[in-house]
């Protein structure tokens, strides 16, 4: 029986505990790449999946707030396996958008039952990322037949829904699909050197049979000042940030069993001035950053009410802020790690390789240097960032 969450605190209270059962088999989740298949049973039946349904529709419409520190509290106990519902949240937000009364219904009903949505967008092939092949064909009966093949499909592995971007004349769209449909094969083929168990692997679809009910309108999403692709990287930006604040968690505890360093003249690492100074410059970083991501998400719940091309703007400009800001905080501190636990913290059965492997692995998404860019230009001349799911 799937539970029912009423609220964003009782999000973030189940999340907490769920955070503290998921950390204690982590490192050797990723040290064997086991699949969490158990882990993400629980996250089904703990109701964490239906947070952002709309309120109308049964759901608890937790504010982005919560709904980010759902991600960076899972993500501090296991980065891959807190990615694993990242599309599912974006998904339902492009339901919420673009679909029909009926297929809201439909879909977010099958959140509250703890079913799983997985993205399939991605492909190799393209000039550049933004590139789609994978179409959707119209048939004579009003359906449609789809064929493509997408990539770095996290969490397809295991979801009930695999959710495909495809085209659809001279616009995208999106088709949900049961992800055993005749047609869908998901193979196990990701091999990143982190993120290791987000069964991100590849999705074949060949002349995949799609009702017309099954799809929609992507394209219209940014035809209009919206949040989207802010609430989908303040997300992202709460993994990255979760992952910094695991790794100086794991290296505290790796501080407070290392060996002095002999110069120092003290008793314990801990007590080591120059250590104790570099602690306090990676707790600042975090907190920092922590701030950041809360302030972005902040910034996307007060545009809500009354959104507007400047409102929207200034959720864009602060979720990239947040999420440069995040993405070097996990990539600084998971490296910082090893400096405070000494050269015992190096060994292979502790795997805290896996914060900075997951932290270097999730950072690539988009590039940071374009954030900074957009940034650059609101500041100085107060440019609207553009329209295209990244900020």
């Amino acid at each position: 029986m799937t539970h029912v969450v009423r609220s964003g605190r009782e999000a973030e209270e189940i999340a907490t505990e769920l955070a503290a059962t998921f950390a204690s088999q982590a490192a050797d989740r990723d040290r064997t790449r086991t699949l969490p298949a158990t882990e993400l049973a629980e996250l089904s039946a703990s109701g964490l999946l239906g947070i952002s349904v709309p309120a109308r529709f049964g759901g608890a419409e937790v504010p982005i707030v919560s709904l980010a520190e759902v991600f960076r509290l899972l993500a501090a106990a296991d980065a891959s396996l807190a990615q694993i519902p990242h599309s599912h949240f974006v998904f339902l937000e492009a339901l919420r958008l673009e679909g029909t009364v009926d297929q809201r219904e439909r879909w977010f009903g099958a959140a509250l039952r703890g079913e799983r949505f997985a993205n399939a967008q991605a492909e190799r092939g393209g000039r550049t990322a933004a590139d789609d092949a994978t179409t959707l064909t119209r048939c004579p009966d009003g359906g449609y037949l789809l064929r493509g093949e997408k990539f770095y499909s996290t969490g397809a592995l295991f979801a009930h829904w695999l959710v495909v971007r495809a085209v659809l004349g001279d616009a995208k769209a999106l088709a949900f699909l049961p992800a055993d449909a005749p047609g869908v094969t998901v193979t196990d083929d990701w091999d990143g050197m982190g993120q290791r168990t987000t069964a991100s692997g590849s999705v074949h679809l060949d002349d995949v049979r799609v009702d017309a009910d099954q799809v929609v309108p992507y394209t219209p999403i940014f035809a209009r000042p919206t949040t989207y692709g802010a609430r989908a990287q303040v997300l992202h930006a709460a993994l990255d940030v979760g992952i910094a604040r695991g790794a100086l968690t794991a290296a505290v505890t790796q501080a407070g069993t290392a060996r002095p360093w002999w110069e120092a003249g003290v008793g314990t690492a801990v007590e080591d001035p120059l250590l104790v100074q570099q602690a306090g410059e990676l707790e600042i970083v975090v907190r920092g950053a922590e701030a950041l991501v809360r302030a972005a998400a902040e910034a996307i719940d007060e545009a809500g009410p009354s959104l507007s091309e400047a409102s929207a703007a200034r959720a864009s400009v602060a979720t990239a802020v947040a999420k440069v800001a995040a993405g070097r905080a996990a990539v600084e501190v998971a490296s910082a790690l090893f400096e405070l636990g000494g050269t015992r913290s190096a060994s292979e059965a502790l795997n805290l390789s896996r914060f900075w492997r997951d932290g270097r692995t999730h950072t690539l998404h988009d590039p940071a240097r374009w954030k900074v860019q957009h940034v650059g230009r609101w500041v100085l001349t107060g440019a609207v960032p553009p329209r295209h799911g990244q900020l």
